[in-house]
């Protein structure tokens, strides 16, 4: 571990980066990459998640090397960035969105807004708003149901409803979106992953058989936790976004074999021998008790959504606090670090913390290779 993030400082240093960054170890990338190719069932394609992934040449070159064009978005500023982008891309929203905003996105936009973006419907309310919608519009619009097949977040239960439910002139049904998040979560004592994952599989081929066979172009189920999980079945799409640069939420039995791609790096400022404010004596007490560290350092920045990982043992401390100016962190009695050195965090997540820095220090075969331009925050 310690020579990896030696090599990862070498890299920074020779190209100059003295600043807190996100590092994107492309040859993990790739590794994950292979692994999702190895792994997903046949016939399942994959769509990408812009907003675990929010940079269009990252987003670019996971689409190259898979051979897909389908994208999962949520906020617009990052839907239209990717349209452009990508003029064959087909973009499903993996959250249903206010009709107002869609109305504005519409309105303004171009027309890759109207055939190539597939809303999502959680209810036969929205679906009425967006039916006016596109009568207001005098256009046609796309729309996948958002159904619930365990996690009840919302959306449809029962699928008797959907094949009830009149669609509105102007709307076309795609498909559904189902998501499984929870599965994961489930304890062994309620039947654990695996059982969940085949209540959630079967609840969706409910949900597919609701439809007529024109209505099933888009079928999409799983995250990035789940979606190599899943055998052929109802769904004829997956989507992944967090897995290929794998941040520390996504530790899961699903994603076993992939590497973490993704860290934050940022400079050491200082190096001490730490004291409270107020009398010594109440530090050393504290020392003494292991509530407070005999060595420590501050770091360039801080407060990030990140663990940290290096150097070994670093940790915040409570009594300090946290900062996004001057981060302290304890370090081990028997730490060897000076000023100028880099730490490394791991980023819990990979959505809004890959857009935290403006860009991306892209690593491969030891050094900064390029930066890669991340897309603002949605």
């Amino acid at each position: 571990m310690s020579a990896y993030f030696a090599e990862l400082s070498m890299a920074l240093k020779a190209a100059d980066v003295f600043r807190p960054c996100l590092v994107l170890d492309r040859d993990r990338l790739d590794a994950n990459i292979a692994l999702v190719k190895q792994r997903l069932a046949p016939g399942l394609a994959v769509r990408l998640v812009d907003k675990s992934l929010p940079c269009l040449p990252l987003l670019s070159h996971i689409a190259r090397v898979l051979g897909t064009n389908r994208f999962m978005t949520f906020h617009p500023s990052v839907t239209q960035a990717v349209l452009d982008a990508f003029p064959e891309g087909d973009l499903l929203y993996g959250k249903p969105m206010p009709a107002g905003a869609a109305r504005a996105a519409l309105s303004t936009s171009g027309a890759g807004w109207r055939s190539r973006v597939c809303w999502l419907i959680d209810t036969p309310e929205r679906l009425a708003e967006y039916g006016a919608l596109a009568a207001a519009l005098d256009t046609e619009l796309r729309f996948a149901f958002e159904v619930d097949v365990g996690l009840h977040r919302g959306g449809f239960s029962n699928p008797a409803e959907v094949k009830a439910l009149t669609i509105p002139k102007g709307l076309r049904c795609e498909g559904i979106m189902a998501y499984e998040a929870h599965a994961p979560e489930i304890p062994g004592l309620f039947g654990g992953a695996a059982k969940a994952l085949k209540q959630a599989s079967a609840k969706a081929a409910e949900f597919v058989a609701a439809l007529d066979p024109y209505q099933r172009r888009i079928l999409n189920i799983g995250g990035s936790r789940t979606a190599l999980l899943h055998g052929s079945g109802a769904a004829n799409e997956v989507s992944i976004g967090s897995a290929f640069v794998l941040p520390e939420d996504f530790d899961t039995p699903g994603l076993d074999g992939f590497q973490p791609a993704a860290f934050i790096a940022t400079p050491i400022l200082k190096a001490l021998d730490p004291v409270l404010p107020g009398p010594a004596a109440v530090s050393r007490a504290l020392q003494a008790l292991g509530l407070f560290p005999r060595k420590g350092c501050y770091l360039y920045g801080g407060k990030w959504m990140a663990e940290p990982v290096f150097p070994e043992g670093m940790k915040p401390n409570g009594l300090i606090g946290l900062s996004s100016n001057q981060q302290f962190m304890g370090l081990p009695a028997g730490a060897n670090v000076k000023p100028g050195d880099y730490a490394f965090l791991r980023p819990t997540q990979s959505e809004a913390v890959l857009q935290h820095f403006g860009s991306i220090a892209v690593f491969s075969g030891g050094r900064i290779v390029e930066f890669w331009p991340a897309l603002p925050m949605g």
